[in-house]
């Protein structure tokens, strides 16, 4: 089964002291292109989590979001030194003791605008217990993003069949067409000549004519390789997953075949045909650059 590009994970894993969110996307991309954001402990991680990434989801592009959320509300405040408040306190009575420089109005916000006084001491250690956790969380969101690709994947395989069903049987449709088109282009240059020319002419001559200009306009080798085209999509189709690019080439050479059809055609009701033929084509053409 085909996989499509889009995709969504998301895990959260609790710690005696945090708890740590995996979320993680992915949309449609000619090549494997991953963005991250990573709190600053599991950040020695990263090429690990990149390498597992690429090699789980291998096109797309994919964006990672692993932050922490702290259980106590007070390890979120930033600590104030009070030592270190305590020790500006007193050089600067002593500095204003020796120069006679007029004390601060407001000793306490003065006092938590020096340097080091309010600092975030955040620990940057990651134990491998905790890592083992961590990775085991990623491991389940890639594993929910590419069951969503799978789902997502099922409903575009049988979107693509059904379209490829209707450009089949429009194919068929043209048949009736042909003879008629045929009959059509001689009964129209006969009363031209007849008619509107009111000259004699070589009906042999004219039958060789008609010969020439018909074959211009046969569309049997085209009727042929667009068949051929839509079997070998179906088969690519049930070929799996891997296969968005080369799903992608042969709705390219239908296309081809189709407008040659359009060209050749001289015929209103199968230039409709060809005009349907080409919207369920389209149709595929946008849906293709999801597929994985």
């Amino acid at each position: 089964m085909i996989q499509s590009m889009t995709g969504y994970g998301r895990v959260t894993v609790e710690l005696p002291d945090k708890k740590v969110n995996v979320e993680i996307k992915s949309l449609n991309s000619k090549a494997m292109d991953i963005s991250t954001r990573i709190a600053p402990v599991y950040r020695e991680k990263e090429i690990e989590i990149r390498n597992e990434i690429a090699k789980a989801l291998e096109r797309g592009k994919v964006d990672l979001n692993l932050w922490i959320e702290k259980k106590d509300m007070e390890q979120l405040a930033t600590p104030i030194n009070q030592e270190l408040i305590e020790a500006y306190y007193n050089r600067i009575k002593s500095i204003v003791a020796a120069t006679g420089i007029p004390e601060p109005d407001d000793w306490f916000s003065n006092l938590l605008r020096l340097p080091d006084v309010m600092t975030k001491n955040d620990t940057l250690e990651l134990t491998e217990e905790e890592w083992e956790v961590v990775h085991r969380a990623l491991g389940t969101a890639i594993e929910h993003l590419v069951d969503f690709r799978k789902q997502e994947g099922a409903a575009l395989d049988k979107k693509f069949r059904e379209k490829i069903a209707n450009i089949s049987r429009l194919l068929t449709d043209v048949a009736p067409y042909e003879k008629e088109r045929v009959d059509k282009i001689k009964d129209r240059i006969s009363d031209a000549l007849e008619k509107t020319l009111s000259i004699d002419y070589d009906k042999n001559r004219l039958e060789q004519e008609l010969i020439y200009y018909i074959e211009k306009l046969d569309i049997n080798e085209e009727k042929q390789r667009l068949s051929n085209h839509l079997k070998y999509f179906i088969s690519t189709l049930d070929n799996g997953s891997g296969q968005g690019k080369k799903l992608g080439f042969i709705a390219q050479e239908m296309g081809r075949e189709i407008n040659t059809l359009g060209s050749k055609s001289n015929h209103a009701e199968m230039q409709k045909i060809v005009v349907q033929m080409k919207d369920e084509l389209e149709q595929i053409k946008e849906q293709v650059l999801n597929v994985m």
